[in-house]
């Protein structure tokens, strides 16, 4: 076990504003380095090292300003390449010292956990102040009962589809994706006002093109909305009266796979010579085909079609292009299972079908956000050439629900849990948030859609027991943590997991029932992050690791935000929080968001009381 000397932890980098002076440079210019050190840190030197054209380069820093709780090191480095990476070598008394976006190390890193700047990189420009709202339509709001699934429109393998009233429980017998309650784009529209007084301003809507399913995962139709959820029309009058209130939207798109009766796979089970054969993958045609995880009503897209490729982004007319433009205009995508798209066994074209995408979606419009569904390592799609951002799940969701919960995992073949009856380690959840923000550039953090939950897993209040403290706690991490924070509806007013339709329940409408003191408590949090650019763009330092307790700092040109989280039922006693190595200096005051208390920094800490379950959430008063 490495044993790091304790000025160590005063050194610091990140790739926000305050080190880097240019966070989204042009090709070709230059961009002013700094690093952060204590000010009796016994550093000889300081060299940054560079990869230009895969050559090494050493290039000493100089000494710039010192503070009395800081020493302050410079350089320029020029951006030749799309993606330049670099490090920091430390020649000090006690040895050389290595210093990554991983932290601090002994050994010579390898190139993956090296700083980032990305060339020509385009943040579009909404996105700093987005705060997403997820809406799963057939569940938020019925606005037009007329055009509610009926079961004389159509049966689905021997089943029809029914609309219940709302909020009731489904017949036992009804095939769960038959299951409606006819939420639709005007129930969507008629509740703007609700959520502009939330203070979201960005909606994820779940997909909305014609489907048999009330998840519309099962595609029929790529190129028209859904008629029970309104059709074309509904969605023009959405996008325009979202437009009228400075809101935005991004659509669900599954380019992966389609639906079974998708005119597309219909064709090609009737025509072994038809061209859209081509975009499936038949073993013995017609019904022994590839499909998601074997789900025979989802077959599977094959992208070595050329002509696959054209319809879904490359052609001018493409489904990725159409909803970009007037009259749906469109913000961005999220885009379903993007980790398996173009991914078929000896068929690897993921990266070539997300790089087109991309391509696609950023020449019709340069500020759509592109972001991708993705539970496991999303590296490699995170480097800037592919995806803007994920659904956070591994770098932040499931790090954050086993710290809270105990750990818990779950996998596609493995009929039981692995499980853990310990409490996860508070060091381990750090490592992991650490590990995921080396591994990709700054400006790419800023842009990770970090929920607490989704559509597809069990809503946070239920996954923390209830428990108020603990929820209030996750809400204060996700809207201070880089990245944005993204709400699923009806947390805000403390859903919980339905008994029947799960995380899927109907929004409930009755104010009564609803929990205000969390509705309140939410808009707080989406006003103070709405309005701080630190929460937004600033930099991330974690200050303290105990075995129940995490602290992390925010810090931008407009000052600091503490953030103090701690799991456990019993109270952190009272006792000073170390944040001289934070570079924050005697006598600076900072003030509690929620209760106005105030604390002054003494002696390099700021003196905390006594910490109850939950989290605590400190801005620098200046």
């Amino acid at each position: 076990m490495i044993s790091f000397p304790s000025w160590l932890a005063a050194v610091h980098h990140d790739g926000s504003q305050q080190y880097v002076s240019h966070l989204t440079p042009k090709l070709g210019e230059t961009v002013g380095l700094c690093l952060r050190t204590a000010v009796d840190a016994p550093i000889k030197r300081v060299l940054l090292r560079t990869f230009p054209d895969g050559e090494q380069m050493l290039t000493p820093l100089r000494r710039g300003r010192a503070t009395p709780t800081a020493q302050w090191w410079e350089t320029d480095l020029p951006i030749r390449e799309p993606v330049v990476h670099y490090r920091f070598l430390l020649e000090a008394e006690d040895g050389i010292w290595w210093y990554t976006a991983a932290g601090p190390l002994l050994l010579e890193p390898r190139d993956h956990t090296d700083f980032r700047i990305l060339a020509d990189y385009h943040i579009p420009s909404w996105l700093p102040e987005a705060i997403f709202y997820q809406i799963f339509p057939d569940r938020f709001a019925n606005g037009n009962p007329s055009t509610d699934p009926k079961p004389e429109e159509y049966e689905y393998r021997g089943s029809r589809p029914k609309t219940f009233p709302w909020e009731t429980s489904p017949d036992p017998d009804q095939p769960f994706p038959l299951v409606f309650y006819g939420g639709d784009l005007p129930g969507i529209t008629a509740h703007l006002d609700y959520l502009q007084q939330l203070g979201v301003n960005t909606l994820y809507l779940n997909p909305i093109f014609t489907a048999y399913s009330n998840h519309k995962y099962d595609v029929a139709d790529y190129e028209q909305v859904d008629p029970h959820f309104g059709g074309d029309e509904g969605l023009i009058q959405l996008a325009a009266a979202l437009r009228a209130r400075g809101m935005r939207y991004i659509l669900d798109i599954v380019p992966n796979h389609c639906g079974y009766w998708h005119p597309w796979f219909q064709t090609a089970r009737a025509n072994a010579n038809a061209p859209e054969a081509a975009f499936f993958t038949f073993h013995n045609h017609p019904d022994d085909y590839e499909s998601w995880l074997g789900v025979w009503s989802l077959p599977k897209l094959n992208y070595q079609s050329e002509e696959l490729r054209g319809r879904i982004y490359a052609n001018n007319d493409a489904v990725f292009r159409k909803w970009l433009r007037p009259p749906f205009l469109a913000d961005g995508w999220r885009v379903d299972v993007a980790n398996m798209l173009g991914r078929q066994g000896a068929i690897q074209l993921g990266v070539a079908i997300n790089q087109g995408i991309r391509q696609a979606v950023k020449e019709t419009n340069l500020d759509a956000y592109l972001v991708g569904e993705n539970f496991f390592d999303a590296t490699a799609q995170l480097q800037g050439d592919q995806l803007d951002g994920i659904m956070n799940y591994m770098g932040f969701t499931i790090p954050l629900w086993h710290w809270l919960r105990h750990y818990y995992q779950g996998a596609h073949g493995l009929s039981e849990s692995v499980r853990s009856t310990l409490p996860y380690p508070t060091q381990a959840l750090i490592a992991t948030w650490q590990d995921r923000l080396a591994s990709v550039p700054w400006v790419i953090t800023l842009q990770q859609y970090n929920q607490l939950d989704s559509h597809d897993v069990p809503r946070i209040r239920t996954i923390v027991g209830e428990n108020d403290a603990l929820h209030r706690l996750a809400l204060i991490i996700q809207f201070t943590m880089p990245g944005l924070p993204a709400i699923y509806y009806g947390d805000e007013i403390g859903m919980v997991d339905d008994p029947v339709l799960g995380q899927r329940g109907c929004m409930v409408w009755d104010e009564s029932r609803w929990n205000h003191e969390l509705l309140a408590f939410h808009r707080q949090l989406i006003s103070l992050r709405r309005h701080s650019t630190t929460l937004q763009m600033g930099g991330f330092q974690v200050l303290l690791v105990e075995n129940d307790t995490v602290a992390y700092q925010r810090e931008g040109a407009s000052g600091r935000v503490l953030i103090i989280a701690h799991r456990a039922a019993t109270p952190r006693p009272a006792g000073p929080l170390p944040v001289a190595h934070a570079n924050i200096a005697d006598g600076v005051v900072f003030q509690e968001f929620f209760t106005g208390q105030v604390l002054t920094v003494q002696l390099g800490a700021l003196p905390l009381p006594d910490l109850p379950q939950g989290a605590t959430l400190w801005v620098e008063n200046n």
